[in-house]
C-alpha cells in the first residue's frame, strides 16, 4: 500500500469536519512529501531537535503540531512557527509558552492535555486539577496563549469498551468545560483523540482531530 492510498483509506472512515494529523516524527522528508502531495498539510512531530530541523525544510504552508512531551527549556524552539501544541500539562509549561511567545509577539494554540488513561506513562491533568485551574483565573493572565480544548490519549490496550469509556468520558469533560468556563469563546473547539489504533473509535466518540503515524507511513525508522 502507498502512502497516498494509506491516506484515502483513512478518509473513508472519518467525517469531513475531523482534521487528520500525520504523524510524521522518525521519518524522511521524502516520506513526508509524499503525504503531503496526497493533499495532507498537518503534520505532527514529537522531538523538538527533529521538528526544528525539518521545518524550514520543507513547504511553507505545512502547519506544524507538536504532539509529543514538551519540556520548558525547549519551548523557545517552537514558539516561531508552531501552529498547535497537543499536550500541555502544567501550568508551569503554559507559563513558559507564554513567556516566549511575547517575546516574539505571538499568539500560541494550546490544547490541554487530560489523564484519562489507566497507565502512569501518560502524561496529563486530572479532571480536578484542570477544573482548579481554570477556576482560578490564572488562564487570563496568559495573554499570549489560545485555549483550543482538549487532548487525551487511551490506555494502550485490546480492550475497546474501556478505550470508548475513556474518550467517552474526555468528550464529556469537554462539553461540561466549554459550557463552564468557554461558553462565549468559539476558540475552544478541539477535542484530539484517537491514534492510529483506536481513531475510529475516537471519532465515534466525538474527537475533532486524530493523530495518524503507522496508519499512513508504515513502522518507523527508529
Amino acid at each position: 500500500m502507498s502512502i497516498f492510498s494509506n491516506i484515502q483509506s483513512i478518509r473513508l472512515h472519518i467525517p469531513l469536519g475531523v482534521k487528520l494529523v500525520c504523524v510524521s516524527k522518525f521519518h524522511t522528508n521524502e516520506t513526508i512529501l509524499e503525504a503531503y502531495k496526497a493533499g495532507e498539510r498537518i503534520f505532527g512531530e514529537s522531538k523538538v531537535q527533529e521538528l526544528c530541523k525539518k521545518q524550514p525544510e520543507l513547504p511553507a504552508d505545512i502547519s506544524w503540531h507538536f504532539v509529543g512531551h514538551l519540556q520548558t527549556n525547549k519551548v523557545k524552539f517552537l514558539v516561531p512557527f508552531v501552529d498547535l501544541i497537543h499536550g500541555v500539562d502544567s501550568l508551569k509549561l503554559l507559563a513558559e509558552i507564554n513567556k516566549q511567545a511575547e517575546k516574539i509577539n505571538r499568539n500560541i494554540n494550546c490544547l490541554l492535555q487530560v489523564h484519562i488513561a489507566r497507565e502512569d506513562t501518560k502524561f496529563g491533568f486530572d479532571e480536578s486539577e484542570l477544573r482548579a485551574l481554570l477556576a482560578s483565573g490564572k488562564l487570563n493572565d496568559f495573554k499570549h496563549i489560545n485555549i483550543r480544548g482538549l487532548m487525551g490519549m487511551a490506555t494502550f490496550t485490546d480492550d475497546a469498551e474501556q478505550v470508548r469509556r475513556e474518550f467517552r468520558g474526555l468528550k464529556m469533560l469537554f462539553d461540561q468545560l466549554k459550557a463552564e468556563f468557554f461558553a462565549g469563546d468559539a476558540d475552544f473547539s478541539e477535542l484530539s483523540m484517537g491514534m492510529s489504533d483506536d481513531y475510529q473509535i475516537a471519532v465515534s466518540e466525538g474527537s475533532t482531530m486524530i493523530r495518524v503515524g503507522s496508519l499512513i507511513f508504515g513502522s518507523r525508522g527508529y
